[in-house]
């Protein structure tokens, strides 16, 4: 019952955020990561089941500098190369003002994406489906739905960044496979988070890892735009 609460939960969120209530996307992402680790305690789970436990603090803070300052070499040097450069080139991120974008870096992905995507996916559902299954049946339901979580935002992939325009074109059927790839994707990222969260008992290096990717991938993405985006 508290599983499928769970997920009836991330299905409001998710349209709210991505259809009935765009403009208030921090505010719901933070009412509902609230909403499941309330839930969470109501089935039973201790903040240490939750990677929020204070013994794993400074384990995860030093695995997520580490996540944090990979992620940013990687960038740089795929910025640096003309080859992947493209990869950068998102209209999404190079039409933000410097107001937009210091929101959008600070803001909206640590308060909003990072902390519903990693309280829900790798906190509360991780956990519940671990006490019940084991962590391999958890990481492989957190990841799946994790996946399914970025249908909605993928679609647009094709028409905002170069890259992605490149590989699948702009037709419909462009569009199915480029939202496809960013499921795939997506959920072995979401693999790759669970490992990250289970070896360390800590939420801390996936949140590191997310936001680095997120925020950083923005930086990098508004600056590519004026720089090279022509």
């Amino acid at each position: 019952m508290w599983i499928t609460l769970v997920v009836v939960v991330l299905g409001a969120a998710n349209a709210l955020i991505n259809w009935l209530a765009a403009g208030w996307y921090v505010p719901v992402c933070a009412a509902a990561a609230a909403l499941l680790v309330l839930i969470a305690r109501r089935d039973g789970l201790t903040w240490a089941d939750l990677g929020l436990g204070a013994a794993s603090v400074r384990r995860g803070l030093r695995w997520g500098l580490i996540l944090a300052g990979a992620v940013l070499t990687v960038y740089l040097v795929g910025l640096a190369v003309p080859f992947t450069r493209d990869a950068f080139l998102d209209e999404r991120a190079a039409g933000l003002s410097p107001g937009q974008l210091v929101y959008r870096v600070l803001v909206r992905v640590p308060l909003g994406t990072v902390l519903l995507e990693e309280i829900a996916f790798r906190g509360v559902l991780w956990a519940m489906v671990e006490r019940r299954r084991g962590p391999m049946w958890a990481t492989a339901v957190s990841s799946v739905l994790f996946g399914l979580w970025h249908v909605q935002p993928s679609r647009g992939l094709t028409r905002s960044n170069a890259a992605a325009e490149a590989v699948f074109g702009t037709g419909p059927a462009g569009v199915v496979l480029s939202v496809a790839a960013a499921v795939v994707g997506t959920a072995l990222a979401g693999v790759l988070f669970c490992e990250l969260r289970r070896r360390s008992d800590s939420l801390i290096p996936p949140v590191a890892l997310h936001c680095a990717l997120n925020s950083a991938g923005y930086t990098l993405a508004w600056a590519a735009g004026r720089w090279w985006g022509g």
